[in-house]
């Protein structure tokens, strides 16, 4: 169903810190699995919630890509990163699970990158173990953290929440270097922490994915990514296995530059660049508030 786009004033309203989150965890409650698809713009937020998506997931790769066309190698940093996770709550709304990479460095940084991104809206903050600086999770020569030292991330981030609704989610890459038995047992480790979602990411196939739902107590979310290493399951397959939440984060980044490579390369080619398939311009402008604008031209305007 497709939901009206917000205002200009909704988008620049103060948002309510506790009603996303409180509304993700009463989602999360419910018995069907959550799919939250990832976006890599301020287009693309807005687009899924007109789509109608409930909650939306900040991908640090794909926003990174998006604004300074670089890799997910621990070279855009907190301040970065906030400002593009305060422009998706300004444009989207509050109801977005941002990743905060590894809380951009020690104890100190995490109990900052908390408040700071709490500050800003957003119902979830997700934190993985990587070593500082981290590595896309579906990329090689990721290496962990000790697992004390993310339980102690873990403690940090909960007690820095000002509000208790906010969700704190641990995420896990230990897969590849220390083998799914340990990333099991992180992943037991730091939902006893605290951590009110559990992500273990990379695995391979669904067996490995039933085998970390089945182990872990707490509520668990699956990374659905195109091109990763794990399989790509249906929304039924993974409430079966027992996810509660599937987030989906290259999916608007990889069909819009599939899309831009092909009108490109036409337009390159001397070839039309029309296509049924392209946006309606009058609908893109009222989506994005232009039609706001126009009115108030139309008031104040001499």
């Amino acid at each position: 169903m497709n939901t009206p786009p917000q205002t200009l004033s909704e988008r620049n309203a103060v948002p309510k810190l506790a009603s996303a989150a409180v509304q993700l965890r009463a989602r999360l409650a419910q018995d069907t699995l959550l799919v939250v698809p990832g976006v890599h713009d301020m287009i693309a937020a807005l687009v899924a919630k007109r789509a109608g998506f409930e909650f939306i997931y900040g991908s640090g790769f794909w926003l990174t890509a998006s604004c300074y066309g670089l890799p997910d190698a621990g070279i855009v940093g907190y301040a970065e990163m906030k400002e593009r996770m305060a422009a998706l709550v300004r444009v989207a709304g509050p109801q977005v699970i941002a990743d905060a990479d590894t809380g951009y460095g020690g104890l100190l940084n995490v109990h900052h990158t908390v408040r700071g991104y709490e500050d800003i809206g957003v119902a979830a903050i997700q934190i993985e173990d990587q070593v500082f600086p981290k590595r896309c999770g579906h990329t090689p020569n990721k290496q962990v953290i000790a697992t004390e030292e993310m339980v102690d991330k873990i403690r940090v981030a909960c007690d820095a929440r000002r509000s208790p609704d906010t969700l704190i989610i641990a995420r896990t890459d230990a897969r590849e270097q220390e083998g799914l038995a340990a990333a099991v047992q992180r992943a037991q480790a730091y939902d006893a922490a605290g951590a009110d979602m559990i992500f273990v990411e990379g695995l391979h196939d669904a067996q490995e994915m039933r085998l970390a739902c089945s182990e872990v107590s707490g509520l668990m979310m699956a990374n659905m990514s195109h091109g990763g290493y794990s399989p790509m399951l249906s929304a039924d397959e993974l409430q079966n296995i027992g996810y509660a939440c599937a987030i989906y984060p290259a999916l608007t980044g990889l069909v819009s530059t599939y899309a831009m490579t092909r009108v490109l390369e036409a337009l390159r080619d001397g070839k039309a660049t029309s296509d049924p398939g392209i946006a309606d311009f009058g609908d893109f402008c009222e989506m994005i508030g232009f039609t706001e604008v126009w009115e108030f031209d139309k008031k104040w305007a001499r």
